[in-house]
Parts: structure tokens; C-alpha cells; sequence
């Protein structure tokens, strides 16, 4: 009985693991790495008098994503549904804890500083907004049909994106596309998100003119030749050319671009590795979301496959978001590169979400085995 009792909560024994999605986690978290200490070495002198501060930083923040992802991994995601609406709650009060005591780092507020840590909230919504969304498509999937349901299943996720959007409006759209793109796979009512769009639209035109800087950068991607951020930037990416500068030999990362080992990284990488790098950057991400997409196909149930959609899409609109902001396709949103740009918060929750992938791949049945996974 104890047995019984446990397998309920640990995944003890899969009979399927999706060893290549591990592979371009890990081979992603590595030139991470790598692209941090060859982006940030300059940074790094001016910050922490020596080469090895943003790297070993990393390094740190890595370890413990990778350690996280493992656990999570290993943990029946079936259990997580129970406490759903927990970490709802949750979520919205560090979001509204963020406003009222939370620290500021560059000009927004986006911190809780904790005294031994502090981390992005934001970070964690791109967690709960899955999890939210593919518990209310599987046990709320009655909502899905009527104006008045819909209503119901978008509230907390509205409540979520407004909080998030009055200091992180790039984090917001993120989540929005996550909660659509979950919605859009679960249904085919794809009428009902037609006032979400139209209400959307305008609170983006509301938030963009409630801060000076958002219509700046609006400005300065029409007029790209007055933004000295955007113009270095592109500059890097010019003077790759097809192979490269070589690893190490980045001049725009010697202060020229601001913070090159954040979001603009993708720049840093195209300048040493060229064109040849950024594509071969590209397909490894193609990969990975094939794989997600893969999982997502072979889940034992609806709401593991909702959940993997869900961290596909993040995914791949981050990265989207990330190259397109670096080659002034779209406005400077601040969003980073996932597993290669420096960040503690979108590092160690980005590799929670694999776990969460991973644990869902763990119960795949393969090739006709007659054994059911249990709910």
C-alpha cells in the first residue's frame, strides 16, 4: 500500500524517455555558456574585475535549473492538476506583491528581493499559464463552449497579463500567446477569441502610451539610424558575414552594445560565429520544438499534451521575439534568447518547464505496449 501510495506522486518506472530532447536542452544550456562568457567578458571585468563573474554566475543558475528539471521530470504531472488552482492564487499575489515592495533593476520593477535571492515573478507566470490553460481545456473543457464559460476560463490568466503588462508588457504578450495558442489548439470556437483580440489591441495602445519609453522605442524602430542600441546591434550582425570574426573576437561586446551577454546576445553570436552559427542556432531551437511537438503528439492524455503545446509556444515566440527584436523586425521588447541569454530567474524556470516536458515524454506508451499509464 505505501508502494501504491508513492508511485501516485514519483514516476518510478517509465518505460519512455525522450533522450533527443534532452540532448538540445543540454547541448542549448552549453553554448549558453559558452556565448555568456564570450559576450559578457568585458562586462564582466567592469562588474566583477575578472573574466569569469557572468559565466560562473551562470554556471550556478544552470546547475540548478538542470537539478530542478530532473525533479520535476520525475514527478507525475497528474498531481500538479490538484493544486492548480493554488498556484493561481499564488501567482497573482507575488504579481501584486511585485507592484507594491518590489525592487527596481533598470528602470522597471520586476523583482522580489527575498535577502538570500531574488527572482522575476513574470518568470513563473510562463510556468502557471500552461498549467492553468490545459487544466481548464481538460477539467473545465465546458467552459470552452459559451461566451460566459470563456469569460470564466480567461479571468485568471487576464488578471495575470495585467499585472505583469504595467512593468513587463513583452512578458505579457508572451503569456497571451501561450493562453491563445493553447485555446486555439483545444477548440475550434476560434469566433470566441475575436473580442479578446479587439479588448487585447486596445489595452496594448492603452499600455503603450502610458510609458514614455515603449513609444520611444516604437519610434526608434521606424527610425532605426537614432537608437544607438539597435544600430550597434545591427552592426554586429553585418559584420559577421557568412563565417564569422571567430569565438572571442566580438568588437561590439567591448561595451559598445549595452549588457551584450542579455538580450542582445543573438547579435554577439552572429558577429563572432556568423551566419553559418545563428542558422545552425536555429535549427538546434527547430529541433527541440519538433521534439516538444513530438511529446505533445504522444501524450497519454489530453492535459499533458496541453501542457507541452503550451511550453512550445513559449518557446518559440520567445526566440521569434528574441531575433526578430536583435534584426529590427520588431520593436526592442527586452526579451531574452531562452537557455543562451544571462539570467538566473528565465534560466532556472525555463528548465523547470523541460521538466515538466520531459515528465510528460516519461509516459509516453511506445510502439503498441499494451500497459496504460495511469491518470
Amino acid at each position: 500500500m505505501a508502494e501504491q501510495k508513492k508511485k501516485t506522486f514519483w514516476l518510478r518506472n517509465g518505460t519512455y524517455f525522450d533522450y533527443p530532447t534532452l540532448f538540445y536542452i543540454i547541448f542549448l544550456v552549453l553554448f549558453g555558456l559558452m556565448m555568456v562568457y564570450s559576450a559578457g567578458i568585458y562586462a564582466s571585468r567592469m562588474e566583477y574585475k575578472n573574466a569569469y563573474g557572468y559565466p560562473l554566475r551562470q554556471f550556478i543558475f544552470s546547475c540548478m535549473g538542470l537539478a530542478i528539471m530532473y525533479v520535476v521530470s520525475r514527478v507525475r504531472y497528474q498531481v500538479i492538476k490538484k493544486f492548480t488552482t493554488l498556484i493561481v492564487i499564488t501567482m497573482i499575489v507575488l504579481l501584486g506583491l511585485v507592484l507594491l515592495i518590489g525592487d527596481e533593476v533598470n528602470g522597471s520593477t520586476r523583482w522580489i528581493n527575498l535577502g538570500f535571492i531574488s527572482f522575476q515573478p513574470s518568470e513563473i507566470a510562463k510556468i502557471v499559464v500552461p498549467l492553468y490553460m490545459a487544466y481548464g481545456c481538460t477539467d473545465r473543457s465546458y467552459y470552452m463552449y459559451t461566451w460566459k464559460g470563456m469569460l470564466k476560463l480567461f479571468t485568471p490568466v487576464i488578471a495575470m497579463v495585467i499585472l505583469i503588462a504595467v512593468e513587463n508588457l513583452s512578458t505579457a504578450l508572451i503569456c497571451v500567446f501561450i493562453a491563445g495558442g493553447i485555446w486555439l489548439i483545444a477548440t475550434k470556437k476560434y469566433v470566441y477569441l475575436i473580442p479578446v483580440i479587439i479588448v487585447g489591441a486596445i489595452g496594448i495602445v492603452i499600455l503603450l502610451n502610458m510609458e514614455g519609453y515603449r513609444m520611444e522605442r516604437l519610434r526608434i524602430w521606424r527610425n532605426p539610424e537614432e537608437g544607438y542600441q539597435t544600430m550597434q546591434g545591427l552592426y554586429a550582425v553585418g559584420t559577421g558575414g557568412f563565417f564569422g570574426r571567430g569565438l572571442g573576437q566580438s568588437v561590439q561586446k567591448t561595451g559598445k552594445i549595452p549588457e551584450a551577454q542579455n538580450d542582445m546576445i543573438f547579435s554577439i553570436i552572429c558577429e563572432e560565429l556568423g551566419i553559418v552559427g545563428a542558422v545552425g542556432l536555429i535549427i538546434v531551437f527547430v529541433l527541440l520544438i519538433w521534439r516538444m511537438k513530438f511529446i505533445a503528439e504522444g501524450a497519454p492524455d489530453r492535459y499533458g499534451s496541453l501542457i507541452v503545446v503550451g511550453v512550445l509556444i513559449h518557446v518559440a515566440v520567445q526566440v521569434i521575439i528574441n531575433m526578430s527584436v536583435v534584426t529590427n523586425v520588431m520593436p526592442n521588447t527586452g526579451v531574452t534568447l531562452p537557455f543562451i541569454s544571462y539570467g538566473g530567474s528565465s534560466m532556472i524556470f525555463l528548465l523547470a518547464e523541460m521538466g515538466l516536458v520531459l515528465g510528460v515524454s516519461r509516459q509516453i506508451v511506445p510502439y503498441g505496449d499494451e500497459e496504460e499509464s495511469s491518470e
